[in-house]
């Protein structure tokens, strides 16, 4: 069906312009490739005269077939002074090869004068000749209106004037643009109405999230009028970014009813996400709307209960319509439906009231009282249920003793940990250096185990997280251990907590090897 509004991607060219952001040209054409498959209708690569990466994105763009997306490229109007023919702006533009161009022009006066330079009748003469250009090479013109609020604020008449110098010059779409993004959605709805009612070619909203409204200013554009919004995935972009392409989404499909990508593509959006911060190295942030691994966790025990029952009363859509999937945490604010829900999720299955629930709920409240916290933990959490349930239960292995010593040479500190294991009649004893202590631990752990139990040359620790529960205590204080393992196909967390960072790390340490071997 033909979208209410369309999506234009900028991740490659805006969102490559935020801090700790850097893509090669194979990351950008994975990305784009990615992009076309989950529908977005513009994918902007990047400026052909700005870089060589870009160029080459743009010479293998145009040997790819694209499903859905049109690549565009992204430049500025022609230079003041500068015949638009002879600019070597438009010939790099020409070169890259795209179907679509956008191009960026001055709105405000503030910058015409202070920043361009020029005059005000030169700068629409100089967004006038550009778009005119492009169109007579045949391509569609998105003309970037830079500024565009904050330039009618200051100067409404002058902004009109750029805006109907581009459409007059043949622009597809006039992209009305908070550059700065300090605008409100109310100034966004109205301006954008102004605009609507001025203009006869298609408009488009571009913001930037600096006051934290990128999102919300998005869709004061689309309600006034804007049939396109620019943003990128997970909102990338120049100082605290652009709009949230992964929020925008969503809200367009499942509140307002608009359409916009196919809607086979929504269950796709988490993934979309994950891939593009995957790619870019960053960690996925957990609390982002719609696709975070915290975006349908529950922890309190009266909401736990509620969604036991009506999922909805708690979740204002369902999980699995956008990719993810609903988290029941389990703390000392838990009920008993919280460990239900748990343990169901871990492939436990008891009655509601049975004695075990009370005693894994007050085994629980008990441990996080005295620091263990389980929300990430759910490999030591399962040892506690699985404990609880079978009265049978013994662990595969037992510590029996440990030692860490650290020396130092006059080349390098050298950590070693001598570590004796039981497992049923037998002993294993070893000893193994490391980095540091935990790892020479964990490296003569597993050395001792592996004899006993193959399966555990393939688990190893990830991740490592340290937290100081009580500071008040100084050295004395708790700390608690999370460890993340992966055996290569799965992922699981383990926790461990007491005064000593090295016992806490060996309880973390044990659980993960345990839950391995359970899990086998």
């Amino acid at each position: 069906m033909k979208p209410q509004v369309e999506i234009y991607d900028t991740t490659l060219r805006d969102g490559a312009q935020g801090e700790g952001i850097n893509f090669s040209v194979a990351d950008k054409i994975r990305i784009a490739e990615k992009l076309d498959s989950f529908g977005v209708h513009y994918i902007e690569g990047g400026w052909p005269g700005s870089n060589p990466k870009d160029l080459e994105f743009f010479k293998q763009a145009a040997r790819r077939k694209w499903r859905s997306a049109k690549i565009a490229s992204f430049s500025m109007t022609r230079r003041k002074g500068v015949a638009v023919e002879s600019d070597d702006l438009m010939r790099q533009i020409l070169e890259a090869e795209t179907p679509v161009v956008t191009i960026v022009g001055k709105t405000w006066l503030l910058h015409v004068k202070e920043v361009l330079r020029v005059t005000p009748d030169e700068n629409l003469a100089m967004i006038g000749d550009t778009v005119k250009f492009l169109k007579d090479h045949g391509k569609i013109v998105f003309y970037d209106a830079e500024h565009s609020f904050d330039g009618f604020k200051d100067e409404p008449d002058y902004a009109l004037a750029t805006w109907q110098a581009a459409e007059k010059a043949g622009a597809d779409g006039v992209i009305l643009c908070d550059t700065n993004g300090g605008c409100l959605p109310e100034e966004i709805a109205r301006i954008t109405a102004h605009a609507k009612g001025k203009l006869n070619c298609a408009i488009g909203i571009h913001t930037h999230d600096d006051a934290g409204l990128g999102v919300a200013n998005a869709l004061a554009g689309i309600a006034a009028g804007a049939t396109q919004v620019q943003g990128t995935v997970n909102g990338y972009g120049e100082r605290t970014g652009n709009c949230n392409l992964i929020s925008v989404i969503p809200l367009l499909h499942f509140k307002l009813k608009k359409i916009c990508v196919p809607e086979k593509s929504l269950p796709k959006l988490k993934e979309l996400s994950e891939f593009v911060d995957e790619i870019a190295n960053l960690r996925h942030n957990p609390r982002q709307p719609w696709v975070g691994a915290t975006a349908f966790a529950h922890k309190g025990g009266m909401h736990v209960h509620a969604i036991d029952r009506v999922s909805r009363s708690y979740e204002h859509i369902s999980p699995e319509a956008v990719g993810n999937s609903r988290r029941v945490l389990v703390s000392d604010m838990s009920g008993r439906t919280n460990i239900l829900m748990k343990a169901a999720e871990l492939g436990f299955k008891f009655k509601a009231d049975s004695t075990e629930l009370k005693t894994i709920t007050a085994r629980v409240k008990e441990l996080e009282n005295g620091g263990y916290e389980y929300e990430a933990a759910d490999g030591s959490m399962s040892l506690l249920i699985r404990a609880a349930l079978d009265k049978k239960f013994a662990p595969h292995f037992r510590v029996e003793t440990y030692h860490v010593s650290m020396r130092r040479d006059q080349k390098e500190s050298i950590c070693e940990a001598t570590v004796k294991v039981r497992v049923g009649d037998e002993v294993s004893h070893t000893v193994a250096e490391g980095d540091g202590p935990v790892n020479a631990l964990d490296a003569g752990l597993r050395r001792a185990l592996v004899k006993f139990f193959p399966s555990l040359k393939t688990v190893e620790l990830t991740d490592y997280k340290v937290r100081i529960i009580n500071g008040t205590t100084g050295t004395a204080a708790k700390t608690r251990v999370l460890i993340t393992s992966t055996d290569g196909k799965r992922e699981w967390g383990t926790v461990g907590v007491s005064e000593n960072i090295i016992e806490a790390s060996l309880q973390a340490l044990v659980d993960s090897m345990e839950y391995a071997l359970l899990k086998k």
